[in-house]
């Protein structure tokens, strides 16, 4: 059975993204920070450490956001991406 995704919610698929890009930087925070351990600058300051996560997940909504209304309108032109699906049984 064919199926067609003609539109995606924006607000809600940058929340998602929002989330999953400051999750993403996370592991990063972690390597930035050891590695300025060992800087020749190592006392400067950490603010944008913090600050990384955070223009992650607000950068993360923005692209999400103009990307999925980017998507609405080519979607309403040309047909939006289509994808099979199947029944299955359950085990």
């Amino acid at each position: 059975m064919k199926h067609q995704i003609t539109h995606i919610s924006p607000i809600h698929i940058a929340k998602i993204f929002a989330i999953l890009y400051f999750a993403i930087s996370l592991p990063f925070l972690i390597f930035m920070e050891v590695s300025m351990l060992f800087s020749p600058l190592h006392e400067a300051p950490r603010r944008f450490l913090i600050a990384m996560p955070i223009v992650y997940g607000l950068c993360g909504f923005v692209v999400t956001f103009v990307g999925a209304i980017l998507y609405n309108f080519i979607a309403s032109k040309i047909g939006g991406i289509e994808f099979t699906t199947r029944e299955v049984e359950e085990k």
